[in-house]
């Protein structure tokens, strides 16, 4: 009806876009606009890291958030982690906040560390860790 106030949760009426135990209620290709393909390259344990310059056009609410968690190096498997959307998503938003200035990414150095990738001792620990989450 015309005069009725409008749910901001469910502002069509098809049921809600939250739900507590599921998360988002949307597809996930709808958080790039459909896009698959990043137009920079990433792979999952490239770092990306904020620049402090904002970015001069409106990227959503998504980019957002993903620009907020990069105030220190993050891993694209971290970030893709912690918005909860598969790999390619949160490669596609990270390529846009790329595009626009507002993160640079690096692919990361074992070597700086002193740990090189296929260390028996480092994958175990990986391994363990992953253990103890799930």
């Amino acid at each position: 009806m015309r005069g009725d106030p409008v749910d901001p949760v469910d502002p069509v009426g098809g049921g809600p876009w939250l739900d507590d135990e599921a998360g988002r209620l949307i597809r996930p290709y709808t958080v790039c606009d459909g896009r698959t393909k990043p137009s920079a390259h990433f792979d999952l344990m490239t770092l990306v890291m904020a620049t402090g310059s904002r970015p001069q056009s409106y990227l959503g609410p998504d980019h957002s958030h993903v620009l907020g968690l990069c105030g220190g190096p993050v891993s694209v498997a971290e970030l893709a982690a912690q918005i909860r959307q598969p790999a390619v998503v949160t490669k596609v938003l990270l390529s846009d906040l790329v595009d626009c200035g507002a993160i640079t990414a690096r692919a990361p150095t074992h070597t700086a560390r002193g740990a090189d990738p296929t260390d028996r001792d480092l994958l175990e620990a990986v391994l363990d860790g992953l253990r103890k989450r799930l």
